[in-house]
């Protein structure tokens, strides 16, 4: 079989990641959520690469949720199935009960999001999955953090694990990775990646996402002005000082 090995940094962060947060365990069974996008695509090379690194046993299978919109996976399944990846589509109606449910230029991302994830921890529980493995990195997890506090109120982000209701665990393998890493492996090893033009959001007439596109346009300009800025967030993710803030329950006295 074919075989792609991301670049050894890219390797090497989700070694590291993996090591910090234990994320990927002897004999986990890993549902990996497939888009298509460059993060998910990036995700199932380098776990597939780990299969091979690894001091310990682990599988995963790679699923696609279609939202009912005709979509077509066929380059996805020749890709998994070339590169020796179990790969799964499950079909569902999402797009039919959006239309129903959200109302003419309202915000969709969020019904989305919700709804792909209830579908995929179904089917992680249907194939006898104990882990969920997402392809958020760091560019999400900063633009989150900024989106729940500048619109929420909240100092909130994407944690690299923790246990859904339902007991299944979720992890993030690529969460201390930049997005322009995964960018450039698709790119340099010439795989095709789904874009925008898959986004639900073009089929009606919905608001688009502005506040996602706004986090990332404030923090490129930040990041220019102070190059450091991803390695201290990554930083400061780990180190909270939760009594210095105005939570009197975490008063330190």
């Amino acid at each position: 079989m074919k075989r792609i090995c991301p670049s050894k940094k890219i390797m090497s962060k989700l070694g590291k990641t993996n090591a910090e947060f234990g994320l990927i365990e002897e004999g986990d069974k890993i549902l990996v959520g497939l888009s298509g996008g460059k993060d998910s695509l990036t995700m199932i090379h380098a776990m597939k690469e780990q299969q091979h690194r690894a001091p310990f046993k682990f599988e995963f299978i790679a699923v696609t949720v279609g939202y009912g919109m005709g979509e077509n996976f066929d380059n996805l399944a020749k890709h998994c199935k070339e590169y020796d990846i179990p790969y799964i589509v499950h079909d569902t109606k999402i797009y039919d009960l959006a239309e129903e449910k959200i109302r003419k230029n309202s915000s969709f991302c969020s019904f989305f999001s919700r709804m792909r994830r209830g579908t995929l921890y179904g089917i992680a529980e249907e194939q006898g999955c104990n882990k969920l493995a997402l392809g958020h990195h760091m560019d999400d997890a900063a633009e989150s953090f900024f989106m729940n506090f500048i619109y929420n109120g909240q100092m909130r982000s994407l944690a690299p694990k923790y246990r859904a209701e339902n007991g299944l665990i979720i992890i993030r393998p690529l969460i201390q990775m930049r997005e322009r890493q995964l960018s450039a492996f698709v790119l340099d090893n010439d795989i095709a990646a789904i874009g925008d033009e898959a986004c639900p959001a073009m089929r009606f007439d919905v608001k688009m996402p502005h506040a996602r596109a706004n986090m990332k346009e404030m923090l490129s300009k930040m990041e220019k002005e102070f190059p450091s800025l991803f390695t201290s967030l990554n930083a400061a993710f780990k180190n909270i000082s939760v009594d210095s803030f105005f939570d009197k329950e975490k008063f330190n006295i």
